[in-house]
């Protein structure tokens, strides 16, 4: 299998299957010197692991990951930096699996799921591994969020990234109600405090009809400074969507307006300027913090679409391998929506795709920005 790896200097490579004896990622073209432990990297990986509620997946795992390479501690290190940091050299990290139950798809073996990659998968290369979905399976996302851990130290704290779930179903939050903290009260990232109990309502029902709902999670990225990305074939935004794609169960992408720009007038569309002390300042951000493939120094703002969970109790027409029609149903541990789980892998991957920008601006320009009256 090809193609598992993403980004250009600051490049992560994962590997691992969901019922394997380990997940994990090699992230290559991390700058030296940066302070970074276990512990920086486990504070996202718990906020993304299993088996943290009733709406999520009941697979029981630490999700506990080790760096194997990539930094190093001495007395002149901890003089000099105040503790272990990398050293530019590979980073290597690891996430063993301890609670897989393959038994769970044994009646699947050889059957199709609906709405699965089953099929695309067995169609390309003949072979599967058909527990817990192997490669294909979400399980593959804590490696994503263990490489955005890293990302976040080469960002530094100047770029702040936060994920909310805002819909789920047909249930949309409030605009009106948006509140950023209310994301870390609830088990659902909502920043409307109104809409978790409508949400709880509306996934006990889903799970109790042995089905699964889709959701929409947005990703905000402030202190995007203007300059980042490149017109034409690298463009930021064409990145962002690519990453953000690359999700398992995603299936829509948009930037700031999205698809509602097209209903705008281009007045409305056009995100007019002002004169700043630092630069200028935006009076709206359709554009949603990238003009012309380049940020433009507004937050960076998208939304991703996920679909239903494909493995669900209810019964669906299929076909085996064999090419015989029958109908299954998926028993096992799964998440009724993957979007309560999401927020956090999409944080990763934003920030996976800005440090990857950051660098290669630095490299082609000493990493200034140009500004109107500078």
């Amino acid at each position: 299998m090809s193609h598992n790896t993403f980004g250009h200097l600051f490049r992560v490579t994962t590997w691992g299957e969901s019922h394997g004896p380990a997940l994990g990622c090699v992230i290559d073209g991390c700058p030296p010197g940066l302070r970074l432990t276990e512990a920086d990297i486990q504070v996202w990986l718990d906020k993304r692991r299993p088996g943290q509620g009733r709406y999520v997946s009941q697979r029981q795992e630490p999700d506990a990951v080790r760096i194997l390479s990539g930094v190093f501690e001495d007395e002149a290190v901890r003089a000099r930096f105040g503790g272990q940091v990398t050293t530019g050299t590979p980073i290597s990290l690891i996430i063993e699996n301890t609670d897989q139950r393959s038994r769970d798809y044994a009646d699947i073996a050889a059957a199709f799921r609906p709405g699965h990659a089953d099929y695309a998968y067995f169609a390309k290369y003949g072979v599967r591994d058909y527990r817990g979905g192997g490669r294909q399976s979400a399980r593959e996302t804590a490696a994503r969020v263990a490489a955005g851990a890293v990302a976040r130290k080469v960002l530094g704290e100047g770029v702040r990234i936060r994920a909310a779930l805002i819909q789920i179903g047909s249930h949309a939050v409030d605009r009106q109600g948006w509140d950023w903290a209310e994301t870390t009260r609830n088990p659902f990232w909502c920043p409307d405090p109104a809409m978790v109990a409508v949400w709880e309502q509306h996934l006990d029902a889903t799970r109790k009809a042995g089905s699964s709902t889709g959701a929409i999670i947005e990703v905000e990225a402030e202190g995007v400074p203007p300059g980042w990305g490149a017109p034409i074939y690298g463009k930021l935004d064409a990145e962002l969507a690519a990453a953000l794609m690359s999700i398992n169960a995603a299936k829509g992408v948009e930037i700031g307006a999205g698809f509602a720009a097209a209903a705008l007038s281009g007045e409305e569309n056009a995100d007019e300027m002002r004169a700043g002390n630092d630069g200028p300042v935006f009076l709206s951000n359709q554009a949603g913090g990238i003009l012309g493939g380049i940020s433009t120094g507004q937050s960076v703002v998208a939304r991703v679409a996920f679909k239903p969970t494909s493995s669900i109790l209810a019964p669906r027409r299929s076909i085996n391998e064999a090419g015989e029609e029958i109908e299954i149903r998926t028993t096992g541990r799964h998440d009724p929506c993957v979007g309560v789980r999401a927020a956090p892998v999409v944080e990763a991957m934003t920030a996976c795709v800005l440090a990857d920008a950051m660098l290669r601006h630095r490299a082609q320009t000493g990493g200034g920005s140009r500004r109107p009256g500078g």
